[in-house]
């Protein structure tokens, strides 16, 4: 099949979405199909056929920093769908009607039901207004959304918001993650234990309030000092709240804190491994969560770590049930307790790490692409 994945953003840009796209073309075409990757102003790349088809303008959304396109050419359109004639249109919804909904609406006119056109709904809102606007957006592109042959959402939380807000019926699939790759690369690298025997409590995440780096710190803080005498945190990534985590980890009473700023793709698995505990402990706003999974496949490649996540729904659908890897990170007291509960007992943490290395497994790109062609097949 010849394939177009669609996304009104930049696939240059280090986000969840980005991510699905690009681990999702890797197993495409790994299993033959030939695929593109329709976007906003982006740069050539040499794993996937990019066409730079909208220009952006930055925007603030659901708590993160977005470029959105503005009005892209019909026409432009139109001439590429022409000389492409694609099996499959795959968009990333919410989409803009200024440019993906173009995309499928010059598609459904050109090839009528030739071209099977799908969507993936992949967002939860962190509050009444990103809610309001989605929903706002919802009602905007219904004739549009008449146009899909098929939906998929990232997780259960999704699907029911993007019925409510969009109107749509997905089904559930998950976010596609080289479990296989994170664990391979884990179990390559040179460990980096924590100094004198030390626990290691890790984090990775853009520093912005709902990523939840400042409740971790706070939580920290809040340990009895001679549980903090055990510990090494190391707080990967960068953003705007840099500064204030730097004031809060100088007032706090910790003593060994890196921030070891950004963590390239490459180097994230052994930064996972050498946790003892990885810890993402967003407010919300979150659909899915493919750092746990990233986590959990490296964690499973070396050593007993385990992951701890902030229970909104869009992490609770990936982390699980069993209640000592989630938590509240806006309650330090109930953060901290779940924190030391952790540290203190590396019985529980080794049952854990088995029980979270068997789970990751199901969220593989082998397993996941699989089901995608399905709906692709109809």
């Amino acid at each position: 099949m010849k394939i177009a994945l669609v996304l009104d953003d930049s696939i240059d840009r280090p986000d969840g979405v980005q991510q699905y796209v690009l681990t999702l073309a890797g197993y495409l075409t790994r299993a033959g199909h030939e695929v593109h990757v329709l976007c906003s102003s982006a740069s050539p790349r040499s794993d996937v056929t990019v066409h730079s088809v909208a220009r952006n303008v930055g925007v603030q959304f659901n708590g993160n920093g977005l470029r959105i396109p503005l009005p892209t050419s019909r026409k432009a359109i139109r001439v590429l769908l022409e000389r492409e004639r694609y099996d499959v249109i795959h968009v990333q919804i919410p989409h803009s009607p200024l440019f993906a909904a173009r995309v499928v609406d010059e598609a459904r006119r050109l090839q009528a039901r030739s071209v099977r056109i799908v969507g993936t709904f992949h967002i939860l809102p962190d509050g009444a207004v990103s809610s309001w606007g989605t929903h706002a957006l919802g009602r905007w592109l219904r004739g549009n959304l008449r146009r899909f042959d098929a939906f998929m959402a990232v997780s259960e939380p999704a699907r029911e918001f993007a019925a409510s807000a969009f109107g749509i019926a997905p089904v559930v699939v998950p976010c596609p993650v080289d479990v296989q790759g994170f664990a391979a690369a884990a179990g390559a690298a040179a460990p980096v234990p924590g100094d004198d025997g030390r626990l290691v409590i890790a984090f990775l995440g853009r520093l912005v309030e709902r990523k939840g780096v400042l409740e971790l710190v706070h939580a920290l803080d809040a340990l009895p000092v001679e549980v903090q005498e055990r510990l090494e945190v190391r707080i990967g990534g960068r953003g705007p709240l840099m500064g204030a985590v730097e004031s809060a980890v100088e007032v706090s009473a910790l003593e060994r804190v890196s921030l070891v700023g950004f963590v390239a793709e490459e180097d994230k698995a052994a930064f996972y491994a050498d946790a003892d505990i990885a810890v993402f402990p967003a407010t919300g706003g979150e659909s899915f969560g493919i750092v746990l999974v990233e986590a959990m496949a490296s964690l499973a490649g070396r050593g007993d770590g385990v992951v701890l996540a902030g229970a909104n729904p869009g992490y609770l659908s990936v982390i699980g049930a069993r209640p000592e890897v989630s938590v509240d990170a806006r309650d330090a007291n109930a953060f901290a307790e779940a924190l030391r509960t952790l540290i203190e007992d590396p019985a529980l943490r080794a049952e854990i790490h088995a029980e979270q290395a068997e789970h990751v497994q199901q969220f593989d790109v082998e397993v996941v692409g699989a089901r995608v062609l399905e709906v692709y097949r109809g």
